[in-house]
């Protein structure tokens, strides 16, 4: 099993959700973040004075999936987010060792 972690430009989501959907994905967790990396943030006026937005608004979206769906759920992320901009996000893929529905006590790729 792995984690994938993607953190996206929030108005991307609901691409970034259909495209996972069709891949054939069924959990999905969604977190609003801040952040920044080569984009470094934007300078912005206010009441006429200027000042530095160094975190972004972002979204993180985590799913675990089986070994099998990992290159296309990786691919559908990175499609749906793309704009070609810079900021627009990373992707994270880590292994898990194990996955336990609470309700069941289901463990492994049937947990999830």
């Amino acid at each position: 099993m792995k984690k994938i972690e993607a953190i996206i430009k929030p108005f991307k989501l609901d691409e970034v959700k259909e495209a996972l959907q069709e891949v054939g994905l069924q959990g999905i967790t969604v977190t609003e973040a801040k952040g920044f990396g080569r984009q470094k943030g934007h300078a912005e006026l206010y009441r006429g004075a200027e000042y530095i937005v160094d975190f972004l608004p972002k979204v993180k979206i985590e799913i675990v999936i089986g070994d099998d769906l990992v290159e296309r759920a990786i691919d559908a992320i990175r499609r749906a987010a793309q704009t070609g901009r810079i900021g627009d996000g990373k992707i994270f893929v880590s292994n898990v060792e194990e996955a336990i529905r609470i309700r069941t006590g289901e463990s492994g790729v049937d947990a999830i």
